[in-house]
């Protein structure tokens, strides 16, 4: 059976990233959007990649364009989107599918790894969050209404193991 460091993800840049990378530091992911009622979202979860980015902590940001088609712009559109609007320091990563068929094997696999609420598989909205342990583990799913700095606990917890 895989596990994070077995996958990869393109960059919104085009180019690969290969979780390995990240091997023994916590990861949060979050599948996001431009034009969602949370989009603010991105403040937050840029304030987390600044607090806890030098103990160790890497965000990583998916975009997605299945909800509610809130992220139909080009990967370059949506980075200049979070630049611009967020300052967003943190990896971006290209344009995704989270659900269906075509959802990355990364949230095929974090979601057998942490169902949501009544055992659904299924990503219910953008911003749902993932945490991942220093030991390559899910930690902890959140919903997207869990706003970035109510994790911090879970993320403090995270880097002290």
């Amino acid at each position: 059976m895989a596990g994070i460091y077995d996958f990869e993800a393109r960059r919104i840049d085009g180019e690969p990233l290969r979780l390995d990378q990240f091997r023994g530091r916590p990861l949060l992911i979050v599948n996001t959007a431009s034009a969602c009622g949370f989009t603010p979202q991105f403040a937050g979860l840029e304030q987390l990649h600044q607090t806890y980015g030098g103990r160790g902590l890497v965000v990583l940001g998916f975009p997605c364009n299945q909800f509610g088609a809130q992220d139909p712009g080009s990967d370059g559109e949506i980075a200049q989107f979070c630049q611009r609007n967020y300052g967003v320091g943190f990896p971006m990563m290209s344009k995704i599918d989270v659900n269906g068929d075509a959802a990355h094997p990364l949230y095929r696999w974090l979601t057998a790894q942490a169902p949501g609420l009544l055992g659904t598989k299924a990503i219910k909205w953008n911003f749902t969050k993932f945490l991942v342990g220093r030991d390559g583990r899910v930690i902890k799913r959140y919903a997207p209404q869990d706003k970035p700095e109510s994790l911090a606990r879970d993320i403090e917890a995270a880097l002290a193991t």
